[in-house]
């Protein structure tokens, strides 16, 4: 495979990456009068801004066809921008994959954005639109909530901690 080859397959998995859970999801989140993820955080940021962590990111679950069923970003997208020209760092539940339910990648992508919120000492923004865990993953998906959980702790103080909610969550 040549270099312009990889190019154009690495362009379309990140167009596939950008559809989160498909255009009828996206659809369907619209219908509801909804924003999808990425919508929000373009909102959100200063155009152009956003540098997005992890955008090939699946699931590892086996359980339940779960292996059948995988979306790139996982229902989570993570990563840095700026408001104003301010550093921020900002995740965002994809409602149109699984719900925005948590998995154990989907929290690991969230608590990589926080650590770096912390070490950099920028803001961090969650936008939230979830359904829950991932019951799929059991105590796998659980314990993903416990790891943001004690960065919401150890971050109290240190870095401002915005939170949106938009969905059931």
């Amino acid at each position: 495979m040549n270099i312009d080859e990889r190019i154009r397959e690495l362009m379309e998995k990140r167009q596939q990456a950008r559809l989160g859970g498909g255009e009828e999801r996206i659809a369907k989140q619209h219908s509801r009068g909804k924003l999808t993820a990425r919508e929000r955080i373009d909102m959100l940021l200063d155009e152009g801004s956003f540098e997005e962590h992890d955008m090939f990111v699946t699931h590892r679950c086996t359980d339940f066809g779960m292996e059948k069923q995988s979306y790139l970003a996982d229902g989570v997208v993570c990563g840095y921008g700026t408001i104003d020209g301010r550093l921020v760092c900002v995740y965002a539940m994809d409602f149109t994959v699984f719900g925005g339910s948590l998995s154990e990648t989907f929290a690991n992508k969230i608590c990589k954005v926080m650590d770096k919120a912390m070490k950099i000492g920028c803001p961090i923004i969650g936008l939230n639109d979830s359904g829950g865990a991932r019951i799929q993953e059991g105590v796998m998906s659980l314990g993903g909530y416990a790891e943001i959980f004690q960065r919401n702790i150890m971050a109290s103080g240190t870095v401002p901690q915005i939170s949106a909610i938009f969905g059931p969550c």
